[in-house]
């Protein structure tokens, strides 16, 4: 090889390794994208924030512990100061959430019913080593699954306080496990101690706090304005003031003298939170528009620390909220906030904003690197109905959002992570962000009992598609317009035989500026309707001219044919002329293919790695969301369940 060819050769090897490693994806050389993340302060697992924080204690020099239900990827223990994590303690699934509280050496949380030591027990744990040196049986109710049998826990010197919740008792321990006595009190909830030793009752659905003396004696209730419902409780020793986070529509934190009879002194919180139309838009979060207020804390440099529970419920407690920590200096000034509010779902890309936004099933994001809370669409005090604050619902939770814009109207459907059912929701300029309920599918808003099992989907346009269970039939819901108040209406379905080809279906993408339908197939004869066999049918003219008048499906032909040749497929979706593929129990990576072609143009790995975690991958039917940006960008949105976030790939064909 002569000089010419050598420095020829060595210039081309440069070249191809300073190409980055997103411009190298399978044949598309030239195709570029990024890789983002929104829903979680920090975007790696190693610093990324714990899901579902549900209560909070805070060591004096400012450690905060924290408890949740689950979490995919730590565990249940988290732990954080000055804005970033320090790790995690204990299994993933090994603590209720709902109660914690801690001393110089240990730390106390109440366990889960799932463990070997049930709900009705609080585990401690040495703060040092983070291991469990001691359980304690506080109650008989230990198998508790959706709801608390420990509701409050408070230390003070050498004595633990419980909240035995069923049992209608507060119980007191040595903080060494030797039951000293129990105090009768209906349904309490959080707790604190003051500077005499004096306990503070919590009765949430009471609206009441009630004290009582070291030895257990009755004192004074404090009765709290109408429809306050008190979850949280500190008392600050440096003002001598109980600070009470109420869940009711204040959704602020109360300040109470306990000097004489108790009084009402100040508030800290806009009130009316993250719902006060006057300081901001309805829905809207804020440094001091809070949420659903489940922990406070203060350090002895008088910082303050003000843990949050997003509203959108979930029936096993784990995907109840997300961790929302606000850190506040002396003077009521953000510090810092920690958050991760995505467990498990998906935000879908607003049309309306040109993916400005992005829609969850129950929250609004935006930004990069993390992005920006923007909005709860949550109102539990206006629609107290409203199916994501329902914990028996049998889809686990509704943190799943797919998203359309129609003449300015927004229509939301939230739904789980393998639904059957769908809930739709409308917004009106009046209620902000609020998302008002309008119904399901199935259920009387499409005059439908039967389960969608063979696929979902809202078009562009607002039309409804979707699989019915068992019926081999597409249904099609064309929206028929919108009221005064933003609230859409479909008319009866027009129904039409599925090709035998893609039978049984499971997935089911229509995108309308194209007229082109996608099909995935199911598992012939298996149990899991919810599972992808790889084949996917692409179908363009599907209204305009692939059909067969006389409703026979038979002479459909699609025009493309996708044979998949990765494993596990589970979830897709399109935009523009591509359709994208994600896969669970197997890689994190989004396959690209043209719907003209059939053929894979691309797959979107991460183009961030370091920077960005994407997690395993996508364990939800409806995890994956595109749109075709105003400027030819495709942004595609991505279910982490184990950073509690969402991925965002941003590419440019």
């Amino acid at each position: 090889m002569n000089k010419n060819n050598k420095r020829l050769r060595a210039l081309l090897l440069s070249a191809i390794f300073a190409t980055p490693i997103a411009a190298l994806s399978p044949a598309a050389q030239a195709q570029q994208y990024t890789t983002d993340w929104l829903a979680n302060t920090y975007g790696t697992l190693a610093a990324h924030v714990g899901n579902g924080a549900r209560s909070m204690w805070v060591a004096p020099e400012g450690v905060i512990y924290t408890a949740s239900f689950w979490d995919e990827n730590e565990g249940g223990m988290a732990i954080y100061q000055n804005g970033k994590s320090l790790g995690s303690i204990g299994l993933h699934n090994e603590f209720q959430g709902g109660a914690i509280t801690g001393n110089l050496t240990s730390v106390f949380a109440a366990m889960q019913a799932g463990t070997a030591y049930g709900s009705g027990t609080v585990g401690r744990y040495n703060r040092a080593s983070g291991q469990r040196d001691l359980t304690i049986n506080v109650s008989t109710w230990k198998a508790v699954s959706r709801a608390d049998a420990i509701t409050g826990l408070a230390t003070q010197n050498s004595l633990l306080y419980a909240s035995d919740f069923y049992g209608n008792r507060v119980r007191v321990f040595t903080t060494d496990g030797a039951w000293q006595r129990d105090i009768a009190i209906a349904s309490p909830g959080a707790l604190a101690l003051d500077s005499s030793g004096n306990v503070w009752v919590a009765q949430k659905s009471a609206g009441a706090i009630t004290g009582f003396s070291p030895a257990g004696a009755p004192l004074q209730t404090i009765q709290m304005p109408a429809g306050s419902q008190p979850s949280a409780l500190y008392f600050d020793t440096s003002t001598g003031l109980l600070m009470v986070g109420d869940e009711g529509p204040d959704m602020n934190i109360k300040l109470y003298s306990l000097a004489g009879t108790p009084t009402l002194t100040g508030t800290f919180g806009v009130q009316g939170g993250y719902l006060n139309t006057t300081s901001g838009t309805k829905g809207q979060v804020g440094a001091q528009r809070f949420t659903r207020i489940t922990g406070i804390g203060k350090d002895t440099s008088g910082n303050l620390y003000v843990l949050n529970n997003p509203w959108g419920g979930a029936w096993d407690l784990g995907r109840n909220g997300g961790t929302d920590i606000h850190a506040y200096d002396p003077n009521g000034n953000l510090l810092w906030k920690l958050q991760a509010l995505n467990f498990e779902g998906v935000a879908a890309p607003d049309p309306a904003t040109d993916a400005t936004l992005f829609y969850s099933g129950t929250d609004i994001f935006t930004g990069t690197a993390g992005g920006t809370f923007v909005a709860n669409t949550v109102d539990p005090f206006t629609y107290p109905s409203d199916p994501r604050l329902n914990m028996n619902d049998t889809q686990r939770d509704e943190h799943f959002g797919q998203l359309v814009s129609v003449g300015g109207n927004r229509i939301l459907v939230a739904s789980g992570q393998n639904p059957a059912v769908f809930y739709f929701f409308h917004f009106n300029p009046a209620s902000g962000y609020i998302a008002i309920p309008d119904g399901a599918l199935p259920g009387a808003l499409f005059n439908t009992s039967t389960a969608v099992t063979g696929g979902f989907c809202i078009d562009s346009k607002g039309d409804v598609w979707a699989g019915l269970d068992r019926t081999n039939h597409i249904y099609h819901y064309p929206l028929t317009g919108f009221d005064g108040n933003g609230k859409p209406s479909w008319g009866p379905p027009i129904t039409v035989s599925t090709p035998q080809s893609a039978r049984p279906i499971t997935r089911i993408v229509y995108l309308p500026e194209s007229d082109t339908m996608i099909l995935a197939q199911g598992l012939a004869g298996s149990w899991d309707w919810t599972a992808m066999n790889g084949h996917i049918e692409v179908y363009h003219g599907w209204l305009s001219g692939n059909r067969d008048n006389s409703g026979n499906s038979g002479n459909r032909t699609p025009n493309a044919v996708i044979n998949l040749t990765s494993a596990n497929p589970k979830s897709i979706t399109a935009a523009g002329n591509y359709l994208f593929v994600g896969y669970v129990h197997t890689v994190p990576n989004i396959d690209v293919f043209d719907l003209t072609t059939g053929q894979q143009v691309t797959t979107l790995i991460n183009a961030s790695p370091g920077t960005v975690d994407v997690g395993n991958d996508v364990d939800s039917m409806y995890g994956l969301r595109a749109y075709l940006t105003s400027n030819g960008q495709y942004v595609i949105t991505k279910d982490n369940y184990n950073g509690s976030s969402v991925v965002v790939q941003r590419w440019t064909p």
